[in-house]
């Protein structure tokens, strides 16, 4: 017999079994304990509770590790490919040549949209935000293709999954062309995942558009840093949806909505946003003992799960240097800001102590940013890189016989039961 917690509650005794996964800390089932101690956990935020089962992804944030599978994320982000990354988290397994041939092929061929889904974007306002866009644009997909949800059919989820993968791209840059008043620029077959996108968010009729291999590089890079990330706030309302029994695309379309927020997806923003407040080195003592005032927010630095060095962030500040050498922007300002900034709080006592590392966000929207992306497309970005791991997280649960309807439980604090009183009769 394996370990068991022991929990004594008002004289009600109970045996709780401890389970262990390959990596990480034991985790106590506490499945039975209302039933036989009508009693709940209180866990805000679900911070200590594991709401699932999975094999795709694991974090160790003390050790500041991140694994796909198995694999480290910096192996992956420089050897791998973005696409070898999505059949890598769809399938358990890295394809072999022909399998990866095949996959390749089924993404690339459905990367166009129907003809009448471009009409959706033309129901925005001009300056709509391009996450409302996507939001509405991805819940779409299942009016036009309602031959793959059913969550039933595994053929159907494989499908689904497939036309996501591959749509969200163009779906991206439809949102971003339409912010700019530009035509839509339509997929090529003979293009990369990485360069299909760049060329349908940067070619303008009147030029020819040449792939640049460092910036397709970066591209790809990013989409691998950003693929999945475990149980964080927009894969676990992907997960709650999708135990509805709700279909695929409402449910990426649900995880979109969530990594809007500023708290989750829009972290890179946030923090190009403060590098562009300090502005240049010479400020930054000042913002410095403003952030240890409490007058500022040190955006970029930090994680709820990471307690050390983020290892994204390690191959984003390689990707950065190399995006900005390439566009000639070597000697931005911002990146001095950045690169002075960083070194700060790695050795400041006061970051140290707090572990304020940088994270991945905080070279992302500098690169971003000499990619070409203003910052409303930053969060964007990241819903289209993310769409694989929220995918595979979905068909991880469907897939599991002992998933449930999400159904959280309460500390409930308000009024105790009491009658109505009619209204000429209050007080």
């Amino acid at each position: 017999m394996g370990d068991t917690a022991k929990i004594d509650i008002e004289g009600k005794n109970v045996e709780l079994p401890v389970m262990k996964g390959t990596l990480g800390p034991d985790v106590v089932d506490i499945r039975k304990l209302y039933a036989e101690t009508d009693t709940f956990t209180y866990d805000p935020g679900f911070t200590s509770t594991a709401s699932c089962e999975s094999k795709i992804t694991f974090i160790d944030g003390d050790k500041g590790v991140l694994l796909h599978r198995g694999y480290p994320i910096d192996q992956l982000a420089e050897k791998s490919n973005f696409l070898e990354v999505c059949y890598l988290l769809l399938h358990g397994e890295l394809p072999s040549a022909a399998e990866f041939t095949e996959f390749e092929h089924n993404i690339t061929y459905h990367t166009m949209v129907h003809e009448q889904f471009d009409r959706f974007f033309m129901g925005f306002r001009r300056d709509a935000h391009p996450m409302a866009i996507m939001v509405g644009a991805v819940g779409a997909l299942s009016a036009f293709y309602h031959d793959s949800t059913n969550i039933n059919d595994p053929e159907q989820r494989i499908i689904s999954a497939h036309r996501m993968i591959a749509k969200m791209p163009t779906i991206a840059a439809r949102a971003f062309k339409y912010s700019k008043g530009q035509p839509f620029v339509f997929p090529r077959n003979e293009l990369s995942y990485s360069e299909n996108f760049l060329r349908m968010c940067f070619s303008v009729p009147a030029e020819d558009w040449k792939p640049n291999p460092v910036l397709t590089r970066a591209m790809d890079r990013i989409f691998i840093l950003h693929a999945d990330h475990e149980q964080n706030a927009s894969t676990s309302t992907v997960r709650l949806a999708g135990s509805s029994g709700a279909n695929p695309f409402a449910c990426i379309a649900a995880g979109i909505a969530c990594l809007w927020g500023p708290s989750h997806g829009g972290a890179n923003e946030e923090a190009l946003n403060m590098l562009q407040e300090i502005g240049t080195v010479d400020r930054i003592p000042e913002y410095v003992q403003g952030v240890k005032d409490r007058k500022y927010r040190l955006m970029g630095f930090g994680h709820r799960v990471y307690k050390n060095y983020d290892p994204r962030a390690k191959v984003m500040q390689k990707t950065c240097h190399e995006v900005l050498a390439e566009v000639g922007h070597a000697d931005d300002p911002l990146l001095k800001v950045a690169m002075e900034l960083e070194q700060i709080a790695l050795n400041d006592p006061y970051f140290v102590e707090r572990k304020l590392y940088p994270n991945v966000d905080f070279y992302s929207g500098i690169t971003l940013r000499a990619l070409g992306f203003p910052p409303d497309m930053f969060t964007v970005l990241f819903a289209l890189a993310r769409t694989v791991g929220w995918i595979a997280q979905w068909k991880e649960m469907i897939e599991d016989p002992s998933q449930k309807i999400g159904r959280p439980r309460q500390l409930y604090t308000g009024a105790p039961q009491r009658d109505y009183v009619a209204v000429d009769q209050r007080g």
